[in-house]
């Protein structure tokens, strides 16, 4: 079998969903601080954004910070949503240029005004964009949006016989967007560590040693080439598949 050369080739996820793990780590291994690992994350975020639009890959979920997170440092956090905000000014031109649209998972009701204002903007300057679609998940949990959507069934009134898993997935913060293909995480852990739990029942799992901060368009390559190897079969036998 003829192995395929470039990602234009192979078949390519419609969906492509990151954990982006390491920058502590990346930052440590350097002498530098906690800040500048982040900042070379989001250099990070900028290249693999360029390149999925590149491929044409319709749909990119990045977990940028989780309900947990909040346990960290009060610095480190203020420093990662001040970071946020300059990366929404800086990046806003781009991603009306390219079409990239942007959307966020997760309750952002939690989040520094200015945060939040930054990223209203930008999703209502680019909501009629469609090359791209980028959600940034902002503390998020998979079982507290699995848990939203229980009580906003319960609070619409939808009757047991009703519900579906596709009436379900619409009251979901990922409602109207596909499932993720592919789930990439950086940097060495194998887990998903709360992301995307419902959404990710038949999803490809990709892990990596290299931490975020070193992961570009050769890494995203090398992971879109192991998913083009992979046979997809969603419970069914290949022959079940191939009829």
């Amino acid at each position: 079998m003829t192995q395929p050369k470039t990602p234009q080739e192979r078949s390519l996820p419609a969906h492509i969903a990151i954990i982006m793990d390491g920058n502590g780590r990346w930052a440590t291994a350097r002498g530098l601080s906690r800040s500048e690992g982040h900042k070379a994350g989001s250099r990070a975020v900028r290249t693999v954004v360029t390149r999925c639009r590149e491929l044409g890959i319709s749909h990119l979920t990045l977990y940028a910070f989780s309900q947990e997170n909040w346990g960290r440092p009060k610095k480190e956090v203020g420093f990662l949503f001040d970071l946020l905000v300059s990366f929404l000014r800086d990046e806003l031109p781009a991603m009306e240029r390219e079409n990239i649209r942007l959307s966020v998972f997760g309750d952002i009701s939690a989040l520094p005004m200015a945060a939040r204002k930054a990223l209203d903007h930008a999703m209502a300057r680019t909501a009629r964009n469609t090359a791209l679609h980028l959600n940034l998940a902002l503390n998020y949990s998979g079982r507290a949006d699995i848990v939203q959507a229980c009580r906003r069934l319960m609070a619409a009134g939808t009757s047991e016989q009703d519900v579906t898993e596709e009436l379900f997935s619409s009251f979901l913060w990922t409602a109207g967007q596909p499932d993720p293909d592919l789930v990439i995480r950086t940097s060495g852990e194998i887990r998903l560590s709360n992301f995307l739990l419902y959404q990710s029942a038949y999803s490809e799992l990709y892990f990596t040693d290299i931490a975020w901060p070193d992961f570009g368009s050769e890494q995203l390559d090398e992971a879109l080439h192991a998913y083009a190897m992979r046979s997809r079969r969603f419970g069914r036998t290949e022959e079940q598949k191939q009829s």
